[in-house]
């Protein structure tokens, strides 16, 4: 099998494509080849160095779309997306990556399907599809309702991989992903990305920025279990999606001030300490407008799973990339 994965220097196609690397199989088929493309080389995982092609590629140039589906994947995670504060604040920006790139993607694919070659999708949207006035808990038959560029442009993209799927040229699974935390690395521009800063920064000793409130609620899961999804749902029979292709992830739903809790059992009150209240309208408008809890029954029926509690995510987050260890803090007894 050949796997593409495209958005292979990002968090999450970095870690799956580690995974895939400790494990080289999807389902029952063993990975012959591996591509990584992005706007940056990616780097190779090990246990596949032999098998890999890492490539420099960006989607909303043309026929860089065409020349990843010539490629001639089998299995294609499409990971490349402009992230939600960048996509609100450069609006051409984000409809040239976010739906454009992807159109052109879902359109080079096509001729492999003519002569039977059928490749697998698996697209990463968000529940930023969602918005307005929205209840508690949102089920799986609620109406897509972004109240974002960046969700406008995922809940097209969903539409786009839908209708491609019903006509036979994609075998196609959309991924509503919840906000990722704690996210490893350096802060970026998308919106969410507080909501990993207090607890990411704290844990090494350095201070973070909260630019909303204690109460804001939100839906979120590990970079560990954002990566099982999609090799979840590469290994899915497409007749159980029964013709609905795009699927809302399970995750968990928690404030700002239990996060800040739960730091606060794990890492104890030094940590909590270095997190500084500095209010920003701007994110506090796009993030209010965001869903804040789901009942993803269909696709946890389908056997997707997330964390129970948030303490979970902080100690996957120790234990992925800090060793285990706080460096600095104190263990909380």
């Amino acid at each position: 099998m050949h796997v593409l994965i495209l958005g292979a220097a990002g968090m999450i196609g970095r870690k799956l494509a580690e995974a895939l690397g400790r494990a080289p199989v999807v389902g029952s088929h063993g990975i012959t080849r591996l591509t990584l493309a992005d706007v940056v080389l990616p780097a190779t995982p090990p246990g596949l160095e032999d098998r890999t092609d890492c490539l420099v590629a960006d989607l909303g140039q043309p026929g860089e779309a065409a020349r990843m589906a010539a490629l001639r994947p089998d299995l294609v995670f499409h990971l490349a997306a402009i992230v939600s504060g960048d996509a609100e604040a450069n609006l051409e920006k984000g409809y040239r990556i976010n739906l454009d790139g992807t159109r052109a993607l879902f359109d080079a694919l096509r001729p492999n399907a003519a002569d039977g070659a059928r490749p697998r999708v698996i697209f990463a949207s968000t529940n930023a599809v969602f918005g307005g006035d929205m209840p508690d808990v949102i089920g799986d038959d609620y109406l897509l309702t972004p109240q974002t560029s960046y969700g406008t442009q995922k809940a097209m993209c969903e539409l786009l991989l839908a209708d491609y799927t019903r006509r036979g040229l994609l075998d196609g699974i959309g991924l509503r992903l919840p906000t990722i935390c704690v996210r490893p690395g350096k802060p970026n521009l998308a919106a969410s990305g507080f909501f990993s800063n207090i607890i990411r920064e704290p844990l090494v000793g350095q201070e973070a920025i909260l630019p909303v409130g204690e109460d804001v609620r939100h839906w979120m899961t590990s970079p560990r279990s954002a990566v099982s999804f999609f090799l979840h749902a590469a290994t899915l029979d497409p007749a159980t999606l029964g013709g609905r292709p795009n699927l809302t992830m399970p995750g968990l739903s928690v404030t700002v001030g239990e996060q800040i809790e739960a730091l606060r059992k794990i890492a104890g009150p030094r940590a909590v300490a270095l997190i500084r209240r500095e209010p920003d309208p701007l994110i506090q408008r796009i993030v209010t407008g965001w869903a804040r809890a789901f009942d993803p029954a269909r696709a946890r029926a389908l056997g997707f799973v997330a964390e129970a509690a948030f303490e979970d995510i902080i100690q996957a987050h120790i234990d992925d990339e800090l060793g285990g260890e706080q460096p600095g803090l104190r263990r909380a007894s």
